[in-house]
């Protein structure tokens, strides 16, 4: 038996940010499971990619990741160009029409998601109190009366079974952690389907996040990096409807770039495909309880909401630097007891990011009815908010705000304390 106090099931961007929160603070000892090891670096971008907001980026600078992430490659953003396609508004926002100075000069960054994974993989290698397991998956959870048991798939001498205080879930949308404890889960359809892609646009990305509401969804032209360091490669996230995602994923790729060109209106250009085309559903996911008994839910185990305002990532990485700042709390209080893991601290988890969550995934819902096909009087009504906003300084400034993550109860860790 292997004896940790903490085991975390998913070694993704949620997983290790948890434990490596948790080092950070205390002395308790972690294991991470996670089968899918890291993969190397190529001179082509990855497909995924995260938008990271000013309050993530701090998280990852506390964590002592940020360097190493950024030394392999990031792309920050200073603008956002957003407007309906079928109305007549539109909305600018520029980082330099923000008071506050606690962003890094940068609305965002737009980054792989292996290449923050595997900073963050790496930080925890070399932490003593950190054991990383991604030789064998998990098959079973036993619940004792003070502790968990969890066996692997195989018995070999180096995957013996853990013994853990507690569990926690960060292993994704399609938790089998979520799945053996029958956690509910509540489901809504999107019903819209999302093609992601990476093309080169001849007029650059203009350190810009561009995205257009189109009458079958949104469209997102996400700023990206390269190693040679050019100014025109761009993520896309095309949200729309099943069908119409079906179509645009088998046309040729000359002609799925010509589609994208006019859906973008040319604002970038003669667009051309540099990459191949992926395309998954869109679901909204959210667990009834985020815990249960010894386990607890981060990150897409615990909701998942629709990526058009680029907040998934950065929620569920929220998730996991508040519920280290109350295990550590508690822990650094009473290290001797078992009060770290109460009720109590648990629950307080739970209120704190419940509330966030469904806030999310309430705005998220707002703007997407906002967005879907309408009269030409409703588009009109649109049109006109959407203007009058751009031109309202103080509203714009509390939008800026909002989307670089300063709003609501945040973890210290999160925070610039210089």
């Amino acid at each position: 038996m292997q004896k940790f106090d903490i085991l975390i099931v998913g070694g993704g961007m949620v997983g290790l940010t948890t434990a490596l929160a948790i080092r950070k603070q205390s002395k308790l000892t972690v294991a991470i499971v996670d089968n899918n090891a890291i993969a190397d670096i190529t001179d082509e971008p990855e497909v995924r990619v995260s938008a990271i907001n000013a309050v993530s980026q701090q998280l990852f600078a506390n964590l002592n990741v940020w360097s190493a992430i950024v030394e392999e490659r990031t792309q920050p953003y200073q603008h956002m160009h957003i407007w309906d396609k079928s109305g007549y508004g539109n909305l600018d926002f520029d980082i330099d029409d923000l008071s506050t100075r606690e962003h890094d000069g940068q609305l965002g960054w737009i980054i792989e998601n292996k290449v923050i994974r595997n900073a963050l993989w790496e930080k925890a290698a070399l932490d003593q109190g950190v054991q990383l397991f991604s030789e064998s998956k998990l098959n079973n959870i036993a619940i004792g009366d003070n502790e968990v048991f969890a066996s692997f798939d195989n018995d070999s001498a180096n995957q013996m079974p853990i013994i853990a205080k507690l569990v926690i879930g960060a292993d994704g949308a399609n938790s089998w952690l979520r799945k053996q404890m029958d956690m509910a889960l509540i489901l809504r359809d999107y019903d819209h389907h999302a093609i992601v892609a990476t093309v080169k646009c001849p007029q650059g990305h203009q350190n810009t996040a561009w995205q257009v509401f189109l009458e079958t969804g949104p469209l997102a032209l996400l700023p990206l990096a390269s190693k040679h360091e050019d100014k025109d490669l761009c993520s896309i996230v095309w949200s729309t409807s099943p069908e119409e995602a079906k179509r645009l994923c088998s046309v040729n790729p000359t002609e799925f770039a010509k589609e994208l060109s006019a859906a973008s209106d040319g604002k970038l250009g003669h667009i051309s495909l540099k990459s191949e085309r992926s395309c998954f559903p869109l679901t909204m996911r959210f667990a009834q309880d985020f815990v249960k008994g010894r386990f607890v839910l981060v990150g897409d185990a615990a909701h998942t909401i629709h990526p058009l305002a680029g907040q998934g990532v950065n929620l569920g990485l929220l998730d996991a630097a508040s519920l280290a700042e109350l295990l550590t709390a508690a822990f650094n209080k009473e290290p001797t007891t078992n009060q770290w893991l109460s009720s109590k601290t648990l629950n307080s988890y739970q209120r704190w990011r419940k509330s966030e969550a469904a806030e999310m995934v309430a705005a998220m819902e707002a703007i997407k009815q906002i967005f879907t096909p309408q009269n030409d009087a409703v588009k009109l009504i649109r049109g006109i908010g959407m203007s009058l906003l751009n031109k309202v300084a103080p509203a714009r400034n509390l939008l800026i705000k909002q989307a670089l993550g300063f709003k609501g109860l945040r973890p210290e860790l999160t925070k610039n304390n210089d």
